[in-house]
């Protein structure tokens, strides 16, 4: 009987083995044909009940992550702030008639806000303060991660970070066409120190292009091209702090305040001050931003609030990363083989492994909320990805000149769930060709495995 039994093992056990073959020579298969260099794909998949690896590829090959490290880091953020964390920017008054503003760094704190601080603050019979103070030592003078392109500094995608975060520190231009072949008209929606040099004219197609040198004339924009229809373009904001005591400036006017002096840098006293007013934003305002519309001037926002609650001191990319380190020993996760420099995996500097990223997903697997809140096929970031798989994938994409990305779990149709993590670093494919093969490398894990 035992003899039997164990044959009936070795049997399964010889099944299990050439189906798993099979499986693994399916996707080699589809890899071969894409006729792209095996050598620059990097592939994991693992069963999330066993943890077991059931397809690699270069697994343990370091590669850039691009975008898909924004769940990384959005999870160890919010396991250090809390799910209850709020973005608070507060406006304190002192026994001595001043104003002091304690400054969150919100990535959602606006003009609007500014001015209804203000506003509370006359209505409370604050009309000639002797001082107006700002405490910004949540982040230090670091506005830009580590390694990100000085060429991409006009990139609306990657504005600047800071302890003065406003209207998504981004520039909105108006270009608007005139008279045929005649100068087009530029102006900028709200008030900020900018000269355009224009060459901008009247034609049959929105066509605009915008350079600046920033180590000679940061504050004057060169707008080349055509323009047909009214157009609004942004661009970052070279100087945060100006930007925002410029709105705070306007705000102070509305309300006829009567205020002349400078806005000093100043610790916010730990008495003899009471709270004046403030606006909060809640941490999970973050999460769709950051995960289904990859915006990465909130990621960076997050995860350097995080490495501040960490040390209880300003936050700083040093800070966070310290974070993340204890947040990944914490959950079991290795950290040998990976480097981390930002928090929304825009730096080329950013270096994981397949291997680490599908373990990282498993270990978050039976973590509904963060499972879910990664976009599914026709959301986000897969508005117009993925459609075959409808609700059986969760995934964040990530995209860099020459690199495509994709990692998060499919759910076969034999109901098992899978993490993944498929990274494609090839100079000579255009994306097209390498968001293909994804998409051909996770059909053919959902009808095979």
């Amino acid at each position: 009987m035992k003899k039997l039994l164990l044959n009936l093992l070795l049997s399964l056990a010889v099944i299990l083995s050439i189906q798993t073959t099979s499986q693994a020579n399916q996707i080699d298969k589809t890899i071969s044909n894409s006729g792209i260099n095996k050598g620059s794909i990097s592939v994991s998949v693992k069963d999330t009940h066993t943890g077991k690896t059931v397809y690699k590829l270069n697994d343990k090959k370091p590669s850039m992550p691009a975008s898909t490290l924004k769940p990384v880091t959005l999870a160890a953020s919010i396991d250090t702030l809390g799910k209850n964390y709020e973005f608070s920017t507060k406006l304190y008054k002192n026994t001595n008639n001043e104003l002091i503003f304690l400054l969150s760094a919100d990535p959602f704190l606006t003009s609007n806000d500014i001015k209804y601080l203000i506003k509370t603050a006359k209505d409370k019979k604050v009309i000639s303060p002797k001082n107006i103070y700002i405490d910004n030592y949540i982040f230090d003078s670091t506005e830009w991660g580590e390694g990100w392109q000085w060429d991409d500094d006009l990139n609306p995608l990657m504005p600047k970070f800071s302890s003065y975060n406003l209207d998504n520190n981004l520039l909105n231009i108006i270009i608007s066409p005139t008279k045929k072949d005649a100068p087009a008209y530029i102006y900028v929606t709200k008030f900020y120190p900018t000269i355009f040099m224009n060459l901008v004219t009247t034609g049959d197609k929105n066509d605009i292009h915008l350079s600046r040198n920033n180590h000679i004339s940061p504050d004057i924009i060169n707008a080349e091209g055509t323009v047909k229809d009214q157009t609004t373009v942004q661009i970052p904001i070279n100087h945060p702090k100006r930007y925002f005591i410029l709105r705070l400036e306007e705000a102070i006017r509305n309300e006829k305040m009567e205020y002349y002096g400078n806005f000093t840098q100043k610790k916010l006293p730990k008495s003899n001050v009471y709270l004046v007013a403030q606006v909060n934003h809640p941490i999970t305002d973050a999460i769709d931003p950051i995960l289904k519309e990859s915006n990465n001037f909130v990621a960076e926002t997050v995860f350097k609030a995080a490495g501040a609650k960490f040390v209880n001191n300003t936050g700083s990319l040093e800070n966070s990363v310290k974070m993340l380190k204890s947040y990944l020993k914490k959950i079991g996760v290795d950290d040998s083989d990976i480097k981390i420099v930002d928090g929304s995996g825009v730096s080329k500097n950013n270096i994981v492994t397949a291997d680490f990223m599908s373990e990282f997903l498993v270990k978050k697997s039976n973590d509904s909320d963060f499972k879910n809140s990664l976009p599914t096929s026709g959301e986000g970031t897969l508005e117009n990805r993925m459609l075959y798989f409808k609700n059986n994938l969760h995934a964040k994409t990530g995209t860099l000149s020459d690199v495509s990305c994709i990692a998060g779990y499919i759910t076969s149709r034999s109901g098992k769930t899978y993490a993944f993590d498929i990274m494609i670093n090839d100079p000579k494919t255009k994306v097209s060709d390498k968001k293909s093969l994804e998409e051909y490398i996770l059909r053919d894990i959902y009808s095979k495995y």
